[in-house]
């Protein structure tokens, strides 16, 4: 019987699978069977569901660059993942992260033999560096770099745009989460 004809037929009620004959137990339990040796080999893998972030201090405040997509989405997740306070003031806060410099490039990575581009090379690089209100160091000034490229075509140039659009909030999310490691990572200065 053909898998369409079994969904017919068990669509109306008649098929083995809606009859609770011994072909519907052994499906049963071929899906359950199936099902346990996903998640022993998701266990067996070493996989687990990412829990939120621990950060070795309980308020942090964020100087430079405030008002950046990259600061705000930092903020969206330490409220949200990290449960990190998130102060205006750096004397109220146990930790000050300085975003000394943040800086979106895109160079020119390959040319076709006409002179025409056919591949950009997307640049983000963070400078920041973290203390506490007193200055003493948590992480000395640390750079996070984040590349992709992409192919370009003057004939899909629309597309390309929304593509490098893509490209430029993957490319933040993923600095974000490097972000978020280092500070995880840090020590408590003395």
């Amino acid at each position: 019987m053909w898998w369409s004809e079994m969904r017919r037929a068990d669509a109306t009620g008649t098929g083995p699978a809606r009859a609770g004959g011994a072909f519907a137990a052994g499906y049963r339990g071929l899906r359950a069977a199936a099902a346990l040796l996903l998640c022993g080999g998701l266990v067996h893998c070493g996989f687990h569901i990412r829990g939120d972030t621990v950060l070795p201090f309980r308020t942090l405040a964020i100087v430079g660059a405030e008002d950046s997509a990259l600061v705000i989405d930092l903020k969206r997740t330490l409220r949200g993942n990290a449960r990190v306070g998130i102060v205006d003031k750096p004397e109220q806060a146990e930790a000050v992260l300085y975003i000394l410099n943040n800086q979106n490039d895109k160079s020119i990575l390959t040319l076709s033999g006409g002179g025409r581009v056919r591949e950009f090379q997307l640049t983000q690089k963070i400078m920041f560096r973290v203390a506490d209100a007193k200055g003493n160091e948590w992480i000395p000034a640390s750079e996070i770099s984040v590349r992709r490229d992409f192919s370009f075509n003057d004939s899909q140039a629309l597309a390309k745009e929304g593509e490098e659009r893509l490209l430029v909030a993957d490319m933040q999310a993923d600095a974000v989460q490097q972000l978020l490691r280092r500070l995880a990572a840090a020590k408590r200065p003395g």
